[in-house]
């Protein structure tokens, strides 16, 4: 059976970040994910979870002095600086919360060659100093229609950026989301992608809501996954419909 991680980036949006992590607790979840925590305390955060006894699985690199407009620098060979301050500001943070990942955001670019150099430079960067202090890296890709001059749109891409890296502690984020709408076909994907991948999330396509409606047979995949072999954790990353405790009702079909 999986193990779901609330991403409380989208899920409890009226409760504080804190409180995100008790909500989560009480709804059974025994692992949280998040965007953007760089405005809580670190103490508040980590007594949080030492309280609940949750796992915080991974964070973001901030998205830039522009924020969504950038959607990311770490691949922009203009703002070389700027990505790795928010990469040393990740791991430091992921260090002083106990969280396992951190997810380096490449931002808008076209795909560009020159680009994609300057990525794997700072990945490198990342990796190295993540892995002294026992964490990960992991990079996504994001569907065209949500962000169409995204670095990375398909998985053949982030594959690829990883071999050139070529970081034992480097791995692809499989957001089942933008890889259906982009590629499909989704457990041939998995079978042939799994030793790249670090994390699994979920939502239905198209609406981004609760993984219980849409293209994604999420109860069958989900299984598939499961005999694969995987044994981490999958992010329950949707928008949801109604408030999120309304929405719940989707983990019934796993218990």
């Amino acid at each position: 059976m999986p193990r779901f991680s609330a991403n409380i980036g989208f899920l409890w949006p009226e409760l504080s970040f804190v409180e995100r992590i008790r909500a989560a607790a009480d709804a059974g979840f025994t692992a949280v994910e998040c965007h953007f925590p760089y405005e809580e305390s670190q103490d508040s955060v980590r007594g949080a979870l030492a309280e609940t006894g949750v796992q915080l699985l991974g964070l973001n690199t901030r998205l830039g002095v522009n924020g969504p407009e950038d959607f990311g620098v770490a691949a922009r060979p203009d703002r070389v600086e700027e990505a790795r301050t928010y990469i040393d500001e990740a791991i430091a943070y992921a260090v002083a919360v106990g969280c396992l990942n951190v997810n380096v955001v490449p931002g808008r670019t076209g795909r560009d060659k020159a680009c994609e150099l300057t990525f794997r430079d700072n990945l490198g960067y990342a990796c190295e100093r993540a892995a002294a202090v026992g964490k990960g890296v992991l990079i996504e890709t994001i569907n065209t229609r949500a962000a169409p001059d995204f670095h990375m749109s398909l998985t053949r891409e982030a594959v690829e950026t990883i071999d050139a890296v070529g970081a034992d502690n480097l791995k692809l984020m499989f957001d089942c989301f933008h890889v259906q709408i982009m590629e499909g076909d989704l457990l041939s994907r998995l079978k042939v992608l799994l030793p790249y991948i670090g994390h699994v999330q979920v939502s239905a396509v198209h609406d981004r809501g609760e993984p219980d409606a849409g293209e994604i047979d999420y109860p069958w995949l989900l299984g598939e996954l499961d005999a694969l072999g995987w044994t981490g954790f999958v992010g329950a990353e949707y928008q949801p419909r109604a408030t999120t405790s309304a929405g719940l009702g989707w983990m019934d079909a796993y218990r």
